[in-house]
């Protein structure tokens, strides 16, 4: 009988059933020997990167085939998610699916790696969708930002960089806008919370993103000028700067059916072209002689709602104090919905057909959330993070241009490492 020989070393033939060793020519193991020593690392270190980049560049796909590095999104006053779900795609509204990827020719993704809201029913509903119901793996931490980021620096490093990374792509958040709001009472940055915006300033201090967006109702256009101070302060944030743009947007105008306007704020990092960053253009559009398409009206979309979708028997039971009252108007089926406010003490619209108040699902539908999209709470908190939230349609469009711009800055700052990719190829 032929001896089997000895057994194999499991540190190094087999671990898990997976084979762990492989030859390397004479040739190549003394160009790796090289660069291990000018290099100051491993051999296996040398030759897993080279591995890396060559599955990169040949299949669009890492080693461990879970595609390319994704762009990293710290997301603040994250509310439910809404503009988190915009960047992170993947999801189908009144039979459109906005994909998880923002270019049809990458496999690119943006990834919400920590997120937060000091609402205790918006983080729930956060947490069942985005980290039980899609997988994800977000930290969402509930709580004042304001609090937590005074408390970071007293964790230990690997814990912090756990919870919150030190650097990241992109930083998005919608700050409260009640204080800028026509509705509120338009105090702006005379009281605490229209002063939240230095949070986000602090995080993007902290991170230095390539880009961030904010997103902030009409009101804050034309109060004073609160504005142009906070567009300024975000101009001189971190090392490099920032190249503020601002624009309104119609959600309308991009096939949200509701008339709900918006201003974004976008900052470009000053080492980062910002030219290569533009707002996106309007889908849809009021006027029906162009070659746009017509805005999707309320009627469209939320006619085929029935008691059998979530929240769809969840409404408020305020009586009609009257047309003069914000509110107390029926929604017409024909146009857009008016703006599902946050604030709204019971007042929301009247659905155009039915004898009620618009359904939490129906409110939910105007803002473009998906079906799965569950809020396990009352319809009174329901309504108030749902009015929060940025429109997800919205948002992924937004995405779209963010994804475009770190494209191209990628593409001029890729690093050639030519001579580690040829070591593989001939290994």
């Amino acid at each position: 009988m032929k001896h089997p020989g000895p057994p194999p070393d499991k540190r190094s033939l087999k671990q898990n059933s997976v084979k762990k060793a492989f030859y390397v020519q004479n040739k190549n193991w003394n160009i790796i020997e090289k660069y291990s020593k000018t290099q100051n690392k491993s051999k296996s270190s040398i030759v897993n990167e080279a591995l890396e980049l060559m599955f990169t560049q040949l299949y669009g796909t890492n080693v461990n085939g879970s595609g390319t590095d994704k762009w990293k999104v710290i997301s603040l006053f994250s509310g439910c998610g809404g503009m988190d779900l915009g960047f992170e795609g993947g999801f189908s509204y009144l039979e459109e699916y906005y994909p998880v990827s923002h270019d049809l020719n990458e496999t690119k993704e943006f990834e919400v790696v920590f997120a937060n809201d000091i609402l205790h029913e918006a983080c729930t509903a956060y947490e069942e969708f985005f980290c039980q119901q899609r997988g994800g793996k977000t930290y969402i931490h509930e709580g004042d930002i304001a609090d937590f980021l005074d408390n970071l620096s007293l964790l230990p490093t690997e814990k912090r960089e756990r919870i919150f990374p030190s650097e990241c792509d992109v930083v998005i958040g919608g700050f409260p806008c009640q204080d800028f709001s026509v509705a509120g009472k338009r105090k702006g940055l005379t009281e605490e919370r229209g002063r939240l915006y230095l949070q986000m300033k602090r995080v993007i201090e902290l991170t230095n993103p390539l880009i961030f967006i904010a997103e902030n109702v009409k009101g804050l256009t034309n109060l004073e000028s609160a504005l142009d101070i906070i567009s300024t302060d975000f101009a001189n944030t971190g090392k490099h700067g920032y190249t503020i743009e601002h624009k309104l947007h119609m959600a309308a105008d991009y096939g949200v059916p509701q008339t709900r306007e918006r201003v974004f704020i976008c900052g470009v990092r000053g080492d980062v072209n910002q030219q290569d960053f533009r707002f996106p253009e309007e889908t849809h559009s009021i006027d029906r002689e162009t070659e746009l398409l017509p805005w999707v009206t309320a009627h469209e979309g939320i006619r085929d709602l029935t008691e059998n979708h979530p929240n769809q028997s969840q409404y408020s039971k305020a009586k009609n104090y009257g047309s003069h009252c914000q509110g107390n108007k029926a929604i017409r089926p024909d146009y857009p919905s008016p703006t599902i406010r946050a604030e709204h003490h019971g007042n929301i619209e009247f659905h155009y057909s039915e004898k009620r108040r618009l359904s939490v699902r129906e409110c939910a539908r105007i803002q473009s959330f998906p079906d799965d999209f569950i809020f396990r709470c009352s319809p009174s908190k329901a309504y108030r993070i749902i009015g929060n939230a940025v429109p997800p349609v919205l948002a992924w469009h937004i995405a779209q241009s963010v994804a475009k711009a770190l494209k191209k800055w990628e593409e001029k700052n890729t690093p050639l490492q030519e001579e580690p990719l040829e070591i593989v190829k001939s290994l």
